[in-house]
Protein backbone atom coordinates (compact mmCIF):
# COMPACT_ATOMS: atom_id res chain seq x y z
CA UNK A 1 0.00 0.00 0.00
CA UNK A 2 1.10 3.42 -0.57
CA UNK A 3 1.10 6.91 1.75
CA UNK A 4 -2.13 7.58 -0.47
CA UNK A 5 -4.03 4.53 -0.08
CA UNK A 6 -3.65 4.46 3.61
CA UNK A 7 -4.65 8.37 3.55
CA UNK A 8 -7.57 7.45 1.99
CA UNK A 9 -8.30 4.59 4.48
CA UNK A 10 -7.50 6.33 7.91
CA UNK A 11 -11.21 7.45 8.38
CA UNK A 12 -12.38 3.84 8.43
CA UNK A 13 -9.19 2.60 10.77
CA UNK A 14 -10.22 5.35 13.30
CA UNK A 15 -13.58 3.83 13.19
CA UNK A 16 -12.49 0.27 14.19
CA UNK A 17 -12.65 0.67 17.90
CA UNK A 18 -16.50 1.80 17.64
CA UNK A 19 -16.85 -1.81 16.06
CA UNK A 20 -16.22 -3.42 19.34
CA UNK A 21 -20.03 -2.53 20.41
CA UNK A 22 -23.08 -4.20 18.71
CA UNK A 23 -25.08 -0.94 17.39
CA UNK A 24 -28.36 -1.63 18.60
CA UNK A 25 -29.98 0.17 21.29
CA UNK A 26 -29.47 -0.98 25.10
CA UNK A 27 -31.84 -2.33 27.18
CA UNK A 28 -33.02 -0.38 30.19
CA UNK A 29 -31.79 -3.14 32.31
CA UNK A 30 -28.52 -2.98 30.35
CA UNK A 31 -28.42 1.01 30.88
CA UNK A 32 -29.10 1.04 34.40
CA UNK A 33 -26.55 -1.65 34.52
CA UNK A 34 -23.83 0.65 33.40
CA UNK A 35 -24.75 3.62 35.22
CA UNK A 36 -24.88 2.06 38.39
CA UNK A 37 -21.54 0.99 37.57
CA UNK A 38 -20.31 4.48 36.30
CA UNK A 39 -20.88 5.94 39.64
CA UNK A 40 -19.41 3.84 41.49
CA UNK A 41 -16.25 4.76 39.36
CA UNK A 42 -17.17 8.03 39.84
CA UNK A 43 -17.76 7.92 43.70
CA UNK A 44 -14.03 6.83 43.83
CA UNK A 45 -12.61 9.25 41.74
CA UNK A 46 -10.59 12.01 43.81
CA UNK A 47 -12.66 14.93 44.51
CA UNK A 48 -16.14 14.20 43.08
CA UNK A 49 -17.25 13.73 46.90
CA UNK A 50 -18.50 17.93 46.68
CA UNK A 51 -20.35 17.51 42.88
CA UNK A 52 -22.20 14.33 45.07
CA UNK A 53 -22.62 16.42 47.79
CA UNK A 54 -24.60 19.27 46.16
CA UNK A 55 -25.52 17.63 43.15
CA UNK A 56 -29.69 17.70 42.79
CA UNK A 57 -29.62 15.12 39.97
CA UNK A 58 -26.46 13.10 37.71
CA UNK A 59 -26.82 12.79 34.34
CA UNK A 60 -24.61 9.53 33.28
CA UNK A 61 -24.38 8.08 30.07
CA UNK A 62 -21.51 5.34 31.18
CA UNK A 63 -20.16 4.67 27.27
CA UNK A 64 -20.12 7.36 24.49
CA UNK A 65 -18.54 6.37 21.28
CA UNK A 66 -16.91 8.81 19.57
CA UNK A 67 -15.21 9.07 15.57
CA UNK A 68 -14.21 10.52 12.75
CA UNK A 69 -11.74 12.21 10.84
CA UNK A 70 -12.74 15.74 10.01
CA UNK A 71 -16.44 15.06 10.29
CA UNK A 72 -17.38 13.48 13.25
CA UNK A 73 -20.25 11.81 15.28
CA UNK A 74 -20.37 10.87 19.11
CA UNK A 75 -23.59 8.60 20.37
CA UNK A 76 -24.36 7.43 23.78
CA UNK A 77 -27.24 5.99 25.85
CA UNK A 78 -27.61 6.48 29.75
CA UNK A 79 -30.15 7.82 32.80
CA UNK A 80 -31.26 10.72 35.24
CA UNK A 81 -30.25 9.76 38.73
CA UNK A 82 -32.07 11.61 41.32
CA UNK A 83 -30.66 9.99 45.06
CA UNK A 84 -30.71 5.77 44.23
CA UNK A 85 -33.64 6.21 42.17
CA UNK A 86 -33.44 6.12 37.92
CA UNK A 87 -36.04 9.31 36.84
CA UNK A 88 -35.72 8.79 32.95
CA UNK A 89 -33.36 7.11 30.54
CA UNK A 90 -31.22 10.05 27.98
CA UNK A 91 -29.17 9.64 24.61
CA UNK A 92 -26.88 11.96 23.94
CA UNK A 93 -25.67 12.51 19.95
CA UNK A 94 -23.70 15.07 18.26
CA UNK A 95 -21.61 15.96 15.12
CA UNK A 96 -18.18 17.94 14.57
CA UNK A 97 -16.48 19.00 11.88
CA UNK A 98 -13.17 20.37 12.30
CA UNK A 99 -8.98 19.25 12.27
CA UNK A 100 -9.95 15.79 14.10
CA UNK A 101 -9.20 12.25 13.90
CA UNK A 102 -9.74 8.87 15.81
CA UNK A 103 -11.83 7.15 17.65
CA UNK A 104 -13.08 6.36 21.39
CA UNK A 105 -15.30 5.63 23.85
CA UNK A 106 -15.69 7.42 27.17
CA UNK A 107 -18.52 8.09 29.79
CA UNK A 108 -19.81 11.23 31.04
CA UNK A 109 -21.50 12.64 34.06
CA UNK A 110 -23.32 15.72 34.55
CA UNK A 111 -24.17 17.00 37.80
CA UNK A 112 -26.98 19.38 37.80
CA UNK A 113 -26.58 21.68 40.97
CA UNK A 114 -29.44 23.50 40.55
CA UNK A 115 -33.40 22.96 40.16
CA UNK A 116 -33.49 25.55 37.67
CA UNK A 117 -30.96 23.65 35.63
CA UNK A 118 -32.47 20.45 35.57
CA UNK A 119 -35.71 22.15 34.80
CA UNK A 120 -34.19 22.82 31.79
CA UNK A 121 -33.53 19.61 30.88
CA UNK A 122 -36.79 17.84 31.61
CA UNK A 123 -38.57 21.02 29.96
CA UNK A 124 -36.80 20.69 26.46
CA UNK A 125 -37.58 18.46 23.95
CA UNK A 126 -33.81 17.67 23.47
CA UNK A 127 -31.33 19.97 25.30
CA UNK A 128 -29.01 21.10 23.36
CA UNK A 129 -25.66 21.68 24.69
CA UNK A 130 -24.49 25.36 24.89
CA UNK A 131 -28.14 26.50 24.77
CA UNK A 132 -29.64 26.97 28.10
CA UNK A 133 -27.67 26.27 31.84
CA UNK A 134 -24.18 26.91 31.51
CA UNK A 135 -22.17 23.16 31.24
CA UNK A 136 -18.60 23.61 32.86
CA UNK A 137 -16.52 20.43 31.69
CA UNK A 138 -14.11 19.43 34.90
CA UNK A 139 -10.57 17.57 33.89
CA UNK A 140 -8.41 16.23 36.53
CA UNK A 141 -6.64 19.47 36.72
CA UNK A 142 -10.03 21.42 37.73
CA UNK A 143 -11.09 18.82 39.83
CA UNK A 144 -8.30 18.81 42.00
CA UNK A 145 -9.54 22.54 43.45
CA UNK A 146 -13.51 21.60 43.65
CA UNK A 147 -14.81 22.32 47.25
CA UNK A 148 -18.58 22.57 48.55
CA UNK A 149 -17.49 26.74 48.82
CA UNK A 150 -16.43 26.80 44.50
CA UNK A 151 -19.03 25.35 43.21
CA UNK A 152 -21.59 27.94 41.52
CA UNK A 153 -22.15 27.18 37.96
CA UNK A 154 -26.03 25.48 37.43
CA UNK A 155 -24.12 22.23 35.61
CA UNK A 156 -20.85 20.34 35.72
CA UNK A 157 -19.80 17.34 33.25
CA UNK A 158 -16.84 14.86 33.66
CA UNK A 159 -15.70 12.30 31.68
CA UNK A 160 -14.76 9.31 32.76
CA UNK A 161 -13.10 5.97 31.31
CA UNK A 162 -11.25 7.05 28.10
CA UNK A 163 -9.79 4.79 25.32
CA UNK A 164 -8.94 4.97 22.39
CA UNK A 165 -7.16 7.73 20.26
CA UNK A 166 -9.27 11.01 19.84
CA UNK A 167 -8.13 14.24 22.01
CA UNK A 168 -11.14 15.13 23.27
CA UNK A 169 -15.14 14.88 23.39
CA UNK A 170 -16.87 18.23 22.76
CA UNK A 171 -19.47 19.04 24.26
CA UNK A 172 -21.12 22.01 22.44
CA UNK A 173 -23.31 21.30 19.96
CA UNK A 174 -24.72 17.77 21.58
CA UNK A 175 -28.31 17.05 21.95
CA UNK A 176 -29.90 15.15 24.64
CA UNK A 177 -33.20 14.13 24.05
CA UNK A 178 -35.34 11.66 26.55
CA UNK A 179 -36.19 8.00 25.35
CA UNK A 180 -38.23 5.38 26.48
CA UNK A 181 -35.55 1.84 26.24
CA UNK A 182 -37.38 -1.81 26.21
Amino acid sequence: MNRRNILAHLPALALLPLLAHPASAATRREIDAEVASALDTLRGMDNTRPLFAAAHSILVFPRILSGGFIIGGQYGEGALVRGSEIQGHYRIAGASFGLLAGAQTSGIAMFFMTEAALAALMAADGWEIGTGPSVVALDQGVQANVTATTLREPVYAITFGQRGLMAALALNGTKITRFRPE
